[in-house]
């Protein structure tokens, strides 16, 4: 029954997807919005308890309980490109969980992470690392207190990051073949202005 309810959620997250049309960046077609234009929090299944919400139009949150707290797409991407424009405080815990193996259960073992994260203890896999897989060359690149874009490349076992212009990430990796993409706040302040994604 599960299977089945899970199955019927994303063939309906496609169809509203479908039906939310494609929006263009840089001229081109074939990017769905996921966050901006109006959109938000409808395109995603909450996990965990932060107090993720729109305000003025941007995506945000800036408290939770003590685990961390995830939004998940409803339907699951394999090869693909997604663009964020985010907000981080400094003291922020937070990044994008790509190909995602259990949407009611996200982590850094079942999905891959494009970590935002400066203050990371062991910076080896802070702001612009692929958590566990990538690290970040040092110093690692600052995201707190300022807009940033991440843009990120998954397209078979090609896993490529590039964060405010800058590549920070080029590897090849087997591990995760798709899966849902979501969206962690952890702790301090996180903002989405704009999440953008293509299928490739």
């Amino acid at each position: 029954m599960i299977t089945l309810q899970w199955t019927r959620r994303l063939a309906l997250g496609a169809a509203v997807a479908a039906l939310a049309g494609c929006t263009s960046l840089g001229g081109s077609a074939g990017w769905t919005t996921l966050v901006g234009d109006g959109r938000g929090l409808e395109n995603f299944n909450q996990v965990g308890q932060a107090d993720w919400a729109m305000v003025d139009g941007v995506l945000q949150a800036t408290r939770g309980g003590k685990e961390a707290s995830y939004l998940v797409t409803r339907v699951p991407y394999k090869d693909f490109m997604v663009r964020a424009e985010f907000w981080a405080s400094d003291d922020a815990n937070s990044g994008l969980y790509l190909r995602c193996q259990n949407p009611a259960q996200i982590t850094d073992e079942n999905c891959y992470e494009a970590n935002i994260f400066d203050q990371r203890p062991d910076p080896t896999y802070a702001t612009g690392a692929l958590v566990k897989v990538a690290p970040v060359r040092q110093p690692a690149p600052r995201a707190g207190g300022k807009w940033n874009t991440y843009e990120i490349t998954m397209q078979g076992d090609h896993l490529v990051l590039v964060l405010n212009g800058e590549k920070t990430v080029d590897v090849r990796n087997t591990k995760l073949a798709s899966g849902p993409l979501a969206l962690q706040w952890a702790r301090g302040t996180v903002k989405f202005r704009k999440v953008e994604i293509r299928p490739l």
